[in-house]
């Protein structure tokens, strides 16, 4: 299990820092403070009198505050997923999202196998090493 683990990770695990470089930009793109919403942007942000949506459309004004970094948020999400890449983004990033889930598991494997081993060699069982 050990090799797998290592063989894995080398192969994913720079395609895990991608995902998580890119998923952390978005959520700072999203937590950036917005700048103040000027009179002509609420102004352009507002539908024209006497629109209604059609049924089944989901109408939303654009936002006011997307500027500077608040407006890359669609770009870090598109990155973050791998569609920019097309099918083959796309496929590495659920690949990789298999990969952290076989790490999770092969990674709580080996630790219960090292605590056993020292444990039969022990007579005082310990969660940590020291």
């Amino acid at each position: 299990m050990r090799k797998w683990h290592r063989w894995i990770s080398v192969f994913f695990g720079i395609f895990m820092l991608w995902i998580a470089a890119t998923g952390f930009l978005s959520q700072v793109a999203v937590l950036w403070p917005a700048g103040e919403v000027t009179p002509e942007a609420a102004a352009a942000a507002t539908p024209p009198e006497g629109f209604t949506c059609p049924d089944g459309w989901r109408c939303l004004p654009p936002r006011a505050d997307a500027t500077g970094i608040r407006g890359m948020v669609g770009t870090f999400h598109h990155l973050h997923s791998g569609e920019t890449f097309g099918p083959i983004g796309t496929a590495i990033s659920v690949l990789s999202g298999l990969a952290l889930v076989f790490f999770s598991i092969s990674g709580i494997w080996l630790y219960v196998q090292m605590w056993a081993n020292r444990s039969k060699r022990s007579l005082k069982p310990r969660w940590f090493w020291k």
